[in-house]
């Protein structure tokens, strides 16, 4: 280790205590002196040789140090210019020369004196100290190209020195350290622990350059970001005021909504919070857009608009009756249902289900009621939906998010209390995504549905004074939880004579006008209405009715203007083939003789009713029993459930023991393209086996349906209605029926059950009793 060389000067130097500065050997600075006892130790200094003594006070808040305030070790300086400025403050410009501990210290005259002892480092140049030299150097280039308080120019200043010290003091002069910290490195015992003290300082201050540097770029980048922002705002801020569309407008805007929304206080609340947060967000960013539409959806609603009900039940009942030709019990129904709703004063209760084919009027009677009663309407389909987020809605946080088809449709119907239609209420699926029909439960639920929550708008929507109705085609496919919520209201196919007096009351009206032709440029008379029925549509309602009416207009209006023909037309049953080609229908029609193994079912379809011919035969085989038609499963199990009874009952029945011995028995459907299902033919298919087991043909103008046991009792089944009208199409007199099924027959109207015969059974022996002949009377 290198040894300092020792040397006392015995006469003293004038002193002056420094408060934030610290001076190295070499070192030329500027100083300024303002106490009065430093001002006269530098005028003693300037009088005398020019030097002076100069030290770091411990704390730079002491006015009069004493020597316990002062370190040990400072400078010996040389004064190289002095001067005096008009406000008594001295400026002096310094250089150092050597390092000097303090001995003593005291005050003489006007100001301090300190005895010195010199103690500088030995020069001595050996591989360690350049090896030390050579680190701090690579060090102390990286600190100035990081540090931008220290100029590039500095590093010449150790370019081509030779003197380790000289370039030890060198850097330790220029290093932005606290002057603490460079009060150690003059105060170093051996230039060995300068250059370790120096390197450990070096190495500490490149990792916060570095860090300062690396958060700086993050912070110049967000600067650049928000300054780009700032100008986009700024441009767009004189934009608008050039439109006359100030930020604070919008927001004024937005004000004036929410007050007008006649929100309630919770609602309230929730919009001047979002309101809030847009003020504090950058217009344009995508977040505020979000909030936007959020409020456009929350000032939107119709929180407490609602319309006035008109509950004159005379003139409901009145436009019901102008609107749909008959559908009687379907408009009692739905009268009473107001009449309670004029009594209460609310709507409470369950909620009305329309069931019937399709085209029976279910979505216009539910139009007509919202007509009835003043109240605007909305219609929402729920065919196929599979997602309860169609109901509910999706949750802000996801991109392109909106409210449920609930909460759409009462902004669209502009008051909290309209009729809404939930349209195809049976086709509602179920996948991974939820089940829509489990979110309904809460929407058509009386005691829930005043604080419906949809996931879009996070706040409660009263959906209480709504007037749901629902429609399907069938009730088997609506979930039982959500049945339970409902009132069902069948309607049931028309017959022959409401169609053709739907079709001149309302139909061809409609399809003229649709046309644009005059009411009287066309006629069609009731032949040629009664075989567009019959030979052209095949369904329980009008639907298809109506488009070859507007079929017969069209081509009509073009011979018009063509000038083929001139108006007024008449149309009749012999121009339809001309008109719209070839019948599209077979009429069902009864077999044109008593048939032994051929028995007449009724069936239920989801487009109405219909007659099903039932066939059987027998042929040598293994016993077997052959199903064809395209059948399904509950359908073929009755078939053997028929035949399981026949065959166990067959010596009762007249047939021979012997018959079903080396005898295959095939039983077939016609029209095997089309799937059948269902219990209600097993009555007909054990009359068609009995038929030819025993060879007495069936009677050809009756028709039967009804589910058969193991021991031949009859069961109940549904459907009459469309059954019953398709066997009045069809031309039967006589209708077997289950006897439990007798309640229901009672119910119908009388112009459906007009001119035919009914027989209600209880077991197998009084339908074949009704139904087949004596052997030999039949071919």
């Amino acid at each position: 280790m290198q040894k300092r060389r020792q040397g006392v000067r015995g006469t003293g130097l004038p002193m002056i205590p420094l408060r934030d500065q610290v001076f190295f050997p070499n070192m030329v600075a500027p100083i300024l002196v303002a106490r009065d006892k430093s001002v006269g130790a530098l005028d003693e200094a300037v009088e005398g040789e020019g030097l002076l003594f100069l030290v770091l006070q411990r704390d730079p808040q002491v006015e009069e140090p004493t020597k316990r305030d002062l370190h040990s070790v400072g400078v010996v300086a040389r004064v190289v210019q002095a001067m005096r400025l008009p406000n008594g403050i001295a400026k002096v410009l310094l250089e150092g020369v050597a390092r000097a501990r303090m001995v003593r210290f005291y005050r003489s005259g006007p100001g301090y004196r300190a005895l010195i002892q010199l103690v500088p480092f030995e020069s001595h140049d050996s591989p360690e100290v350049r090896a030390r030299l050579r680190r701090v150097t690579m060090y102390f280039e990286e600190y100035v190209r990081l540090n931008r308080q220290v100029p590039d120019e500095v590093l010449m200043g150790i370019q081509g020195e030779e003197d380790p010290a000289k370039v030890a003091d060198f850097i330790s002069a220029h290093l932005t350290v606290p002057p603490q910290v460079k009060q150690e490195l003059l105060s170093a015992p051996s230039l060995e622990a300068l250059l370790d003290k120096l390197l450990a300082i070096l190495v500490q201050e490149q990792e916060i350059l570095k860090l300062e540097e690396k958060i700086e770029d993050k912070v110049r980048s967000r600067m650049q970001e928000d300054q780009r922002q700032f100008y986009l705002q700024q441009r767009m801020r004189v934009l608008q005021e050039e439109l006359g569309e100030a930020p604070e407008e919008e927001f004024s805007k937005w004000e004036e909504k929410i007050e007008a929304a006649g929100m309630p206080e919770q609602v309230e609340q929730k919009a001047r919070s979002e309101l809030a947060r847009l003020r504090q967000m950058q217009p344009f960013s995508p977040e505020a857009t979000v909030v936007r539409n959020y409020l456009d959806w929350l000032v939107s609603l119709p929180w407490s608009k609602r319309t006035e009900d008109r509950l004159d039940v005379e003139l409901v009942q009145r436009i019901l009756d102008e609107d749909h030709y008959g559908l009687e019990k379907p408009k009692e129904r739905i009268v009473e249902h107001l009449a309670v709703v004029k009594l209460a004063g609310r709507i409470k209760g369950p909620v009305l289900c329309l069931v019937g084919p399709p085209g029976t009027g279910k979505t216009s009677l539910a139009r007509s009621v919202a007509r009835a009663l003043g109240r605007n309407f909305v219609r929402v389909s729920l065919g196929g939906v599979r997602d309860e987020a169609e109901i509910r809605g999706h949750r802000r946080t996801y991109v392109g998010a909106l409210p449920g088809r609930i909460i759409q449709s009462m902004r669209k119907a502009g008051s909290k209390n309209p009729v809404f239609l939930l349209d195809e209420v049976d086709k509602i699926g179920v996948d991974f995504r939820g089940d829509p029909a489990a979110a309904l439960l809460e929407v058509l639920d009386p005691e829930q549905n005043h604080s419906f929550s949809d996931h879009y708008l996070e706040v409660d929507f009263d959906l209480s004074e709504v007037l749901f109705i629902t429609t399907a085609n069938t009730t088997h496919t609506i979930p039982p939880s959500l049945l339970d919520r409902m009132e069902v209201i069948e309607l049931h196919g028309y017959l022959e004579h409401e169609k053709l007096h739907i079709a001149k009351g309302f139909l061809i009206p409609k399809q003229l006008k649709e046309n644009g032709m005059d009411p009287s440029s066309l006629r069609i008379t009731d032949g040629a209405l009664v075989k567009l029925i019959r030979s052209y549509t095949d369904e329980a309602g009008v639907r298809q009715l109506q488009r070859e009416i507007a079929s017969v207009c069209r081509k009509v209006a073009r011979k018009i203007v063509e000038g083929k023909e001139q108006a007024p037309v008449t149309v009749t049953a012999r121009d339809l083939e001309g008109l719209l080609g070839l019948p599209k229908v077979q009429e069902r029609k009864l077999p044109d003789r008593d048939l032994v193994g051929v028995a007449t079912g009724l069936a239920w379809t989801q487009n109405g009713g219909d007659i099903l011919h039932i066939e059987v035969t027998l042929f040598p085989g293994k016993g077997e029993l052959i199903l064809t038609g395209r059948l399904g499963e509950v359908m073929k199990e009755s078939a053997q459930a028929a035949w399981s009874y026949v065959r166990s009952a067959a010596g009762r029945l007249g047939a021979d023991e012997g018959a079903f011995r080396g005898k295959d028995v095939h039983i077939h459907i016609p029209e095997g393209a089309i799937p059948k299902d269902g219990p209600s033919a097993g009555v007909t298919m054990a009359t068609a086996l009995v038929s030819a087991l025993t060879g007495r043909p069936v009677r050809r103008d009756v028709a039967m349906t009804g589910e058969v046991t193991l021991r031949g009792y009859v069961l109940p089944v549904g459907g009459l209605d469309e059954k019953i009208l398709a066997a009045k199409r069809a031309g039967v007199s006589k209708v077997v029926l289950p006897k439990r099924n007798e309640p229901q027959v009672k119910e119908m109207s009388p112009e459906l059950k007009k001119n035919i015969e009914f027989v209600f059974v209880e077991h197998m022996d009084e339908v074949l009793e009704a139904a087949l002949l004596d052997e030999g009377k039949g071919t």
